[in-house]
């Protein structure tokens, strides 16, 4: 009974916080800067977000930039609205902080319990002066994001400090009650990501989607906080395309987000033109990517339904012989061979990832997964001067003083250590205008390749 209530607890946590929530989906020419710390810093979420809108929404363009960085607390964030979130002239604007806010001491009983209190007060007093920043700017729409959580439970290596995600829910506690209040959005991932890893936790005390660290999700903790955006924004259920047809009537009965044309359909050879509205979703299957051990992408599907909530491209026959083997053939190159039973439940062909329209999305996935690397590159900029060289007196100073102060720094700071090369190239106004034009570059060439294609499918029987 106690595992059937834990497990009824899980459900809710996972399910409720999400179906409860609404964010507007994003719209024709909306500029959205994703706000916060390192784990937008150096993640993937935004990026995975992105290349949802690329690929189900071709003709759909927005822009999404990455203004995180990493180790700030609100503070940081506050100083650096204007002129690293609001110089994007944004239309979106989210927010998520708490993971730095609430520190990383060891503390226990009333000592721990004293010391969060203090931190979580210093952090929300600078969210209320956010909020004043936020409500200058009507024209722009506010998302807060209640940060991805701290996993205390996970038997990994590290010692956890507790009662540091209880801290942080406070933070995201009062973001929530923040937007209601000025009539913003608000998304949880805390809770969502939680339920998450306690359901697998049952069966692999070691599993965390927050990477060894316990903070950092990697990329398939990134995608599934993908997921929870994109779900929240009501987006789940729409499919890549759904053809049904019937070989008893020689009809196509359904032809959902797509156009199917000049049918032919025998009884032993079905054959037309299909042109779908959306590219099915690529997920990268490499492991790579932010946090360690470094995971890939396509992990997520393990524990999120994303295929059968996002990723449905679906073709299905009905009427063929039962008993009998049939090709699936696009633009004449064969996708594989199914029984008849499989034609007529339906072939998710988001699955196959030879056909030409997956082959398609995967070279966008790739562009994509290119201009998220050269990003990278100016907020390691952003970093470098927003976190130690502001606090100097030295913000956007970038002198050769100041690359030889930086080199000295190195020798005791392992981060500034592994971001000095990038420094050094990047200090060059003229060197980081050639890495947003190669952006602009990319996005260009994303939106001109993203666009669906005819592609003639046949079906006939297996020899």
């Amino acid at each position: 009974m106690r595992k059937i209530y834990y497990s009824f607890l899980l459900l809710c946590a996972f399910v409720l916080p999400c179906s409860a929530q609404t964010v507007q989906p994003f719209k024709q020419g909306d500029r959205v800067v994703f706000t916060g710390n390192s784990i937008t810093d150096g993640g993937h979420y935004h990026s995975y977000i992105w290349l949802y809108y690329i690929t189900h929404f071709p003709n759909r363009r927005i822009t999404v930039y990455n203004a995180g960085i990493g180790g700030d607390v609100s503070w940081q964030i506050l100083e650096r609205l204007d002129g690293d979130v609001f110089a994007h002239q944004p239309t979106v604007v989210t927010l998520t902080f708490g993971m730095n806010d609430t520190g990383y001491q060891n503390l226990k009983g009333a000592k721990a319990d004293s010391t969060y209190a203090a931190k979580i007060a210093e952090s929300l007093k600078s969210f209320r002066l956010i909020e004043d920043k936020l409500k200058q700017h009507p024209e722009v729409r506010k998302v807060m994001i209640g940060s991805s959580p701290y996993d205390e439970k996970s038997k990994i290596k590290i010692t956890p400090l507790m009662g540091k995600n209880t801290a942080m829910l406070q933070i995201a506690a009062d973001q929530q009650s923040t937007a209601a209040r000025n009539h913003w959005e608000f998304l949880d991932l805390n809770r969502p990501m939680v339920a998450i890893n306690a359901k697998q936790q049952q069966t692999d005390s070691t599993f965390t989607l927050q990477g060894s660290d316990r903070i950092h999700p990697t990329n398939d903790g990134q995608m599934v906080m993908a997921y929870l955006f994109l779900k929240a924004q009501g987006l789940a259920g729409k499919k890549v395309a759904d053809v049904i047809i019937n070989v008893g009537n020689k009809k196509v009965e359904t032809a959902e987000n797509c156009t199917v044309t000049t049918p032919f359909i025998g009884s032993e050879h079905i054959k037309f033109n299909y042109l779908a509205n959306s590219l099915p979703y690529p997920l990268d299957t490499i492991p790579g990517g932010f946090g360690q051990p470094a995971k890939a992408q396509s992990l997520a599907l393990k524990v999120i339904p994303f295929t059968d909530e996002f990723n449905q491209e679906l073709l299905q026959v009905k009427g063929l012989a039962s008993g009998k083997q049939y090709q699936l053939r696009i633009d004449g190159q064969l996708m594989g061979v199914w029984e008849a039973d499989d034609y007529d439940k339906g072939i998710n062909l988001a699955l196959i990832n030879n056909t030409p329209q997956y082959q398609q999305a995967l070279a966008i996935m790739h562009l994509n997964e290119e201009r998220w690397t050269i990003e990278r590159r100016l907020r390691e900029y952003y970093w470098m001067h927003y976190s130690i060289l502001k606090p100097k007196g030295l913000l956007f100073n970038d002198g050769p003083h100041t690359i030889d102060s930086l080199q000295r720094y190195a020798k005791k700071d392992f981060f500034v250590a592994v971001t000095v090369p990038t420094y050094q190239k990047a200090r060059f106004k003229s060197v980081r205008d050639a890495w947003q034009k190669e952006i602009e570059l990319l996005t260009n060439e994303i939106y001109r390749i993203n666009k669906p294609v005819n592609h003639l499918i046949e079906i006939i029987p297996a020899p």
